[in-house]
């Protein structure tokens, strides 16, 4: 597929050139650092349990926003989708690039190749984890491993640093840290310097459930994202020791919710939410220090913000908008609806969804209604024996969404104000009947605008039989995985 044949879709961006008006002569470094698999659970977005103070003093001193969004719950996904600014239905990551998922083209318009071409050096430490590598051609890498073992941490600050001092060209740096990806190490090179024990927390609350060994796996979690913290601060320390700190951007994103229950690999808030903080150079004014911005955004947004912010080229059909107008205004016009999707992650949880949300209500379309979503069985099993029980003797609401998750029906409907945790579905009610048929028009709508192969049900049906292909006795082996999608998801117009 040529990647211009998207060029179809309604909605476009037109970027601002200029941000020399903003910015002064020089253009910023950037410097984009990722986390995996957590969500909000960070001090400064409320939680009192974990300890980050670097996190929330780079917040404090920059652009918190309250309600940020990835477009699929899922690590390769994720990364393809804010390095392209595209949706996964669109650039073609809709599962794990280990397990064989990739960009439909590899001249797919992407984030590295147009800040190379603005003249920015390129840097990546950790994992890129999008197919095929080659088509993200970084000036310089680094620890490119997952490692989840969590090897030579203090090793990003230090490449960091040699990255930065390397030249007085302005720089584009991705840094992307192994925590709080499973397993959730209690304690690495004596950091955190006092784990925290299920003794000292409660389980996150969009799990909905409560027993001692969910406590436990909720502390080593914050573990996790108390080291995390503290490796930033290593790099942070490394950017002010080179003298650049002044003019670089710091972007601060996790790659999607927590490998928990109802987390990661959903449609669910606990998938889709994720920490997003900009603290912007010092040559803007102190209006944009300490901000917290409730607008609905999504890492989409972020590559159309630093093509401006860097003076490229613009790119038309990219997903997302530049966050330029929302900080400048203080909110304005912006995004009335925000959309994410799920295909799969590996073999084992195809389960294609769709979704859309409002300033209040959120409508899931499950694309293969009343069919026993294996995601369900795969996320539950990684817990602890006996977990089924668990949530039979929970209450009503609670077993409810449990037993939902396992077998949808085609819409789910939730309110987020009186419902944030989305226990509650509302699609079969006659008062929420209005609610659900304007979200679900205009969710379609969405479809048709970004060119949904799922539109085709023959893609739907073809892709699964390929996924299922690969399990022998029941097991999923990825030699034995061979996809196809790329060529006949767009066979038709």
């Amino acid at each position: 597929m040529n990647w211009f044949r998207l060029g179809n879709m309604l909605v476009l961006v037109i970027l601002v050139a200029g941000n020399g008006v903003l910015l002064g002569a020089d253009r910023p470094n950037i410097l984009l650092i990722v986390s995996e698999d957590n969500g909000p659970a960070l001090g400064c977005y409320g939680n009192t349990s974990v300890t980050t103070p670097v996190l929330d003093r780079l917040a404090a001193e920059g652009i918190r926003f309250s309600r940020a969004y990835v477009p699929q719950a899922g690590c390769s996904q994720s990364r393809a989708a804010y390095l392209t600014g595209l949706y996964p239905h669109q650039n073609g990551q809709i599962g794990l690039a280990t397990w064989k998922f990739r960009l439909y083209d590899r001249e797919t318009p992407n984030l590295v190749r147009s800040l190379k071409t603005a003249g920015y050096r390129t840097g990546i430490i950790g994992k890129l984890h999008v197919n095929p590598a080659s088509a993200f051609p970084f000036d310089f890498s680094a620890q490119p491993n997952a490692n989840f073992g969590r090897k030579a941490l203090e090793q990003y600050a230090i490449e960091g640093r040699r990255f930065i001092d390397a030249s007085e060209k302005p720089f584009f740096l991705s840094v992307n840290y192994p925590d709080a990806h499973r397993p959730f190490l209690p304690a690495v090179d004596g950091l955190p310097e006092i784990p925290l024990t299920g003794d000292d927390v409660e389980p996150l609350t969009y799990m909905g459930l409560d027993t001692p060994q969910l406590r436990q796996q909720t502390a080593d979690y914050y573990n996790c994202m108390t080291r995390l913290d503290a490796l930033i601060g290593e790099l942070l320390r490394s950017l002010d020791q080179s003298g650049k700190a002044g003019n670089t951007l710091v972007i601060y994103l996790g790659d999607h919710g927590a490998d928990l229950l109802r987390g990661k690999r959903t449609s669910y808030e606990g998938g889709l939410r994720v920490p997003m903080i900009l603290k912007w150079p010092t040559a803007f004014d102190d209006r944009f220090r300490g901000r917290v911005v409730d607008a609905l955004v999504s890492s989409l947004d972020i590559m159309p913000t630093l093509l401006q912010l860097a003076d490229a080229p613009s790119i038309p059909g990219l997903a997302g908008r530049s966050l330029f107008p929302l900080i400048e205004t203080e909110g304005g016009d912006w995004r009335r609806y925000l959309f994410t999707e799920y295909h799969l992650h590996s073999a084992h949880n195809y389960y294609p969804q769709r979704t859309v949300r409002d300033e209040r209500y959120k409508l899931i379309w499950n694309l293969l209604p009343g069919e026993i979503n294996p995601g369900f069985a795969f996320t539950n099993t990684k817990f602890f024996e006996g977990l089924e029980h668990v949530i039979e003797r929970a209450p009503r609401d609670i077993r409810l969404a449990y037993e939902r998750m396992r077998r949808p029906a085609e819409f789910e409907l939730y309110d987020l104000e009186s419902d944030p945790f989305e226990f509650r579905d509302l699609s079969k009610s006659v008062e929420h009947s209005a609610i659900a048929a304007r979200l679900k028009r205009r969710l379609r709508e969405w479809r048709y605008e970004t060119a949904d192969p799922f539109l085709d049900q023959s893609n739907l049906r073809r892709l699964q039989a390929e996924v299922n292909a690969c399990f022998k006795n029941g097991q999923a082996s990825k030699a034995d995985l061979t996809l196809d999608y790329p060529r006949y998801f767009f066979d038709q117009p």
